[in-house]
């Protein structure tokens, strides 16, 4: 952490994004999510994953087969993960908005995140609203990082003025 910075100590449970690993972890999560754009659900799953990585609220990864037909379209660009490979983009459709690159998936992650094949990661500043178990996810700060921050974890996260170099 930066100096000066002050890790926020979890309360009953709570995450703290510091106690995330180093490589990221890759849980399964059974909480309900939902992803509204354009006043339609465009995903709605009880089977997503969650990358944990030191630093950053969770970025969660939807099944594929859970966006509603039609609500993802491939889109230019690619980027690449030290730890998951190389990442393609799609454009999120719903109703009558496009949220052009705001969602992203692994189309041969590394071994060790196999997992992640079939799953979309998104933007939640991108789209209407995300819920998890009916929470409303307000997105990491910063313009480049896809956590989704809840009441269930504290940091402070990356991407918060001055952690540029966390």
């Amino acid at each position: 952490m930066g100096a000066g910075v002050q890790r926020v100590q979890p309360g009953p449970g709570q995450e703290s994004v510091w106690d995330y690993p180093r490589p990221p972890a890759l849980q399964r999560s059974d909480e309900h999510v939902e992803v509204v754009l354009g006043g339609v659900v465009i995903a709605d799953t009880r089977a997503a994953l969650r990358i944990l990585e030191t630093s950053h609220p969770p970025t969660y990864y939807l099944p594929v087969a859970d966006f509603r037909a039609g609500s993802l379209r491939p889109a230019q660009g690619s980027s690449f993960c030290e730890w998951k490979g190389a990442a393609s983009y799609v454009d999120l459709l719903g109703g009558e908005a496009v949220a052009p690159r705001a969602g992203w998936f692994y189309p041969a992650p590394t071994a060790a995140y196999a997992g992640l094949r079939d799953h979309v990661a998104l933007y939640p500043g991108a789209v209407d609203r995300c819920t998890v178990d009916g929470e409303a996810v307000r997105p990491q700060p910063g313009d480049f990082y896809g956590g989704w921050v809840t009441d269930r974890v504290v940091g402070p996260f990356k991407g918060e003025p001055g952690t540029r170099f966390w």
